[in-house]
């Protein structure tokens, strides 16, 4: 692994703790700490799962790629999928905020383009991976 996705991968295992402190958040507002709407506490819970979820499975791209050995600038692709750990829970936490949204607004373009950057990393991370595996073979 290179110098400087070390240093990204290790402070985003740094940014974990924001997740688990988020999930004290997420607890007080289902348990009426707060007074969110049924879609706000739906959203937020969606936005800290998905946030959790997709940082270890960038950490884990990052680290099946440095593993496969990956070069060649192709092992940047797994910070695609640490940046939609941030797209996609911003979608779902900016779309509902204001007093009682009944539906979700105009921040659920962050959550779509989340998505496709993430859809766009996992085909660039695996097929770098099986690229590396079949150059290893030769």
């Amino acid at each position: 692994m290179s110098p400087i996705l070390s240093i990204v991968v290790g402070a985003t295992l740094l940014t974990v703790i924001t997740i688990a402190y988020g999930g004290t958040f997420v607890l007080r507002t289902t348990t009426g700490g707060y007074p969110f709407n049924g879609l706000q506490k739906t959203f937020f819970r969606a936005g800290h799962a998905h946030a959790g979820v997709l940082v270890i499975l960038g950490i884990v791209c990052a680290l099946a790629q440095a593993s496969a050995g990956v070069t060649g600038g192709w092992e940047w692709a797994a910070v695609g999928v640490l940046a939609s750990a941030i797209l996609v829970p911003a979608g779902f936490f900016l779309s509902v905020v204001g007093r009682d949204p009944q539906k979700p607004g105009k921040a659920m373009s962050l959550l779509w383009a989340g998505v496709v950057v993430l859809a766009f990393s996992l085909a660039v991370v695996g097929a770098s991976v099986i690229a590396a595996g079949v150059s290893a073979l030769s």
